[in-house]
């Protein structure tokens, strides 16, 4: 006995050192502008990277230096797009080298990177390069993690052993107090005392060190300056770290209840037992919240409760485990020989399928989450690659334990390997073995999750964000919209003459989709300078054809522009047709867990004529309101975008560029004089042109509006479009005045 209970130490040390955690590795950069190493002509006005991941806007930065150190430009956090990590340069940098340092702390579980990447104006200089972030874990990290999800597993393993197996195996009512034998009782309490202190240990460590990587401090100044208070009401690893410890309370709640009512009220502690597994389940839940599959670029809600059901499994199936090892020597003390034999075998049989169904789901789950990383054949030979096959075949090899275990305890149905099964009749030994191999997967398991995911192939690489330039008179106007697809944009203009920036101009610009004779608000661009002025909206809310309406020191002119979904976001974030058919297993390893118990509870079920006729009924009934009620809400919001804005009989068909609002101009003066003479009734009209489409506008040329009459004339169809585009250009005056009047106040 003595040698046994060494054994476990040493095989719960081997736990606590090996527990599995949900794939949390680093996130990565998808897109770079400019690309690392590239060569450019002149200074570019901006550095921007975009990363697989949302960044804590409060701990990322990024910092340029030109060749001999000196910092040129800071930046951070996009304010409407998390992903974003940009600054903005000066203008005419001279020749030479420049750095992009990036500090990057994924929001997603909490990880910091630390990445240099290099560009260079005019010609390449040897003898520069960046750094790659570094694939090494923080040992300190690696700790706290290792505490809290061995402790949180082992917690989770505790309350489900107790309600799903031992209680319904070795169940007696002599014993009111949790319906075990007192000193199993004592050992499940003991066991989840520990692992509260642990999971308290692990969690407190955790906020230090996290405080310690995203401000770059020492341990001493994050407890003498308090940092650690800021990330943990400031960060989404601070508010998942709360709730942590939240549940963690509860559950020490449940235990400390369970163990004073044990006397008092003894049947209570049944009651406390089972909802401490509710808990833990939740707590586990947590880990997922925050940890790499939250950040999952394909399916992101799906990749949370994959990995949910996957941590949940390996809950049961290696925390169960430890601690059903760990309580069998003391609940089998008294007996011996047979009686020990069938005291052994009535938890193993509750205990096999219930690990069986939870190794399947660890299975399919674990394939789901490899494929959403691994995508190429040529990954497999990566590091991480390589040690996804030495889990696999660790995982196999547990299978085929578990296999002897299952025929073991149905001889009647494996006749034939009688053999194999008389050698593992006497279970223990056989069963620390696979405590053993479990750990060892645990361990695969633990490597597997620090090791640094593939990058796809052309993740980093350069894509240029769509960009125009025009002529505007003796201007160069150039136009770029960043990152260029559906969502929030930035819209940059650019205004030379010449090679010099013009600075000091009132800029502002529209977005117009013709096809739905829609028209955004006019923006008004932010002067940054060096001629750049900038500003930023959500008007690109889908795919198509759209004009860009550009207002530049009062003139006026339009761009075409086919927005697409981003070139850089479809190579790297689209799902592959591995990830399909892995989903599809999980679903198929959850139904399989699923259907014992959907089983007896079909077996419970009232079957009378009547009573199905009922409950079909009230399912129909069910459905057909639910559906009445989405197919009712659709079509409401169908006739309501059809009033608000329905499908315009005329389309706009000509472009607002200067040259359409020049001849506008010119016949608005020769056929519609009529209107400048009654300018208030004129003014009018104008402040309701943001409420007209252009093809009532373009009707009340042909009939006139209150006391404005009909624009005279026989004018085509193309110069009564002119007027339109050129009557649109005195809205955007008044917006003008008024934003001005704004500003000067």
């Amino acid at each position: 006995m003595v040698r046994f209970s060494r054994a476990l130490v040493v095989l719960l040390a081997l736990f606590v050192l090996s527990v599995p955690r949900p794939a949390q590795a680093h996130g990565y950069l998808v897109r770079a502008i400019p690309q690392d190493r590239a060569v450019l002509e002149r200074s570019p006005m901006r550095v921007q990277y975009w990363f697989s991941e949302g960044l804590e806007p409060e701990f990322s930065s990024i910092t340029v230096r030109d060749g001999d150190g000196n910092v040129v430009a800071t930046g951070g956090v996009a304010p409407d797009n998390n992903t974003l990590l940009a600054a903005r340069l000066p203008a005419e940098l001279p020749d030479g080298p420049y750095l992009s340092e990036l500090r990057v702390a994924f929001a997603s579980d909490g990880h910091v990177i630390v990445e240099t990447r290099v560009f260079f104006i005019g010609d390449d200089v040897a003898g520069v390069s960046g750094a790659a972030a570094s694939d090494s874990a923080v040992p300190l990290e690696v700790l706290w993690r290792v505490l809290i999800l061995s402790s949180f597993l082992t917690l989770f393993g505790a309350f489900a052993l107790y309600s799903m197996v031992l209680v319904p195996a070795w169940k007696n009512p002599r014993f009111r107090a949790g319906l075990l034998p007192p000193r199993v009782m004592a050992r499940l309490t003991t066991i989840a005392a520990v692992a509260l202190v642990v999971a308290f240990a692990g969690s407190i460590l955790s906020l230090l060190q996290q405080s310690m990587v995203f401000f770059n401090a020492g341990l001493d100044r994050v407890i003498a300056q308090g940092l650690w208070g800021v990330v943990r009401v400031g960060s989404r690893f601070g508010d998942v770290w709360n709730a942590r410890i939240v549940l963690l309370l509860l559950i020490a709640g449940l235990v400390w209840a369970a163990h004073y009512f044990r006397e008092r009220q003894p049947e209570s502690v049944r009651a406390f037992w089972t909802a401490g597994t509710w808990v833990a389940a939740l707590l586990l839940g947590s880990l997922s919240v925050a940890s790499h599959a939250a950040g999952s670029p394909v399916w992101p809600w799906a990749a949370i409760f994959v990995d949910w059901a996957h941590t949940l499994a390996v809950g049961f199936w290696a925390g169960a485990l430890a601690v059903l090892v760990l309580v069998l020597p003391v609940a089998l003390r008294p007996y011996e020989g047979e009686l020990r034999r069938k005291a052994l075998l009535a938890p193993l049989r509750r205990f096999s399928p219930l690990a069986t169904a939870s190794l399947v789901v660890v299975i399919a789950t674990g394939i789901y989450s490899a494929a959403n990383w691994v995508r190429e054949p040529g990954q497999i030979t990566s590091s991480y690659g390589l040690t996804l096959v030495l889990k696999g075949v660790l995982v196999l090899a547990l299978v085929a334990l578990g296999a002897i275990h299952h025929i073991t305890l149905r001889p009647e149905r494996y006749a034939r390997f009688r053999a194999l099964a008389a050698r593992a009749r006497h279970f223990l030994p056989t069963l620390r073995w696979e405590a053993v191999i479990a750990c060892a997967v645990l361990v695969a398991a633990a490597l597997l999750s620090a090791t640094p995911i593939p990058r796809p192939a052309n993740a980093g690489d350069s894509a240029p964000d769509p960009s125009q330039t025009l002529t505007l008179g003796d201007l160069n106007v150039t136009a770029t919209i960043s990152p260029g697809g559906p969502g929030v944009n930035s819209y940059d203009v650019v205004v030379r003459r010449g090679e010099t920036p013009v600075d000091d101009l009132d800029v502002f610009v529209q977005f117009a989709a013709p096809e739905r004779d829609w028209r955004g608000p006019w923006h008004r661009a932010e002067h940054i300078g060096d001629g750049l002025y900038t500003a930023t909206g959500d008007d690109l809310d889908r795919t198509g054809d759209w004009w860009l309406l550009i207002s530049v020191g009062g003139v006026e002119t339009a761009l075409a522009w086919e927005v697409r979904e981003d070139p850089a976001t479809l190579a790297v974030f689209q799902p592959v047709w591995t990830q399909f058919l892995a989903l599809a297993g999980v679903i198929a390893a959850l139904a399989f867990a699923a259907f014992p118990m959907a089983r007896r509870f079909y077996r419970r079920l009232d079957l009378r004529p009547a009573t199905v006729t009922v409950a079909i009924g009230a399912t129909l009934a069910t459905i057909g309101i639910v559906v009445g009620g989405i197919a009712l809400m659709q079509t409401t919001e169908a006739r309501y975008q059809a009033l608000t804005n329905p499908p315009p009989a005329r389309i706009n068909p000509v472009l607002p560029d200067a040259a359409s609002i020049q001849r506008g101009a010119a016949a608005f003066e020769a056929a519609c004089a009529g209107w400048l003479d009654q300018e208030a009734v004129f003014n009018s009209l104008l402040s309701r042109l943001n409420a007209l489409r252009d093809e009532a506008l373009y009707a009340l040329l042909e009939e006139g509006w209150r006391t404005l009459p009909p624009c005279e004339g026989q004018l085509s169809e193309q110069e009564r479009w002119d007027i339109v585009n050129y009557v649109r250009t005195l809205e955007l005056q008044a917006v003008r005045a008024n934003q001005t009047e704004e500003i000067g106040a």
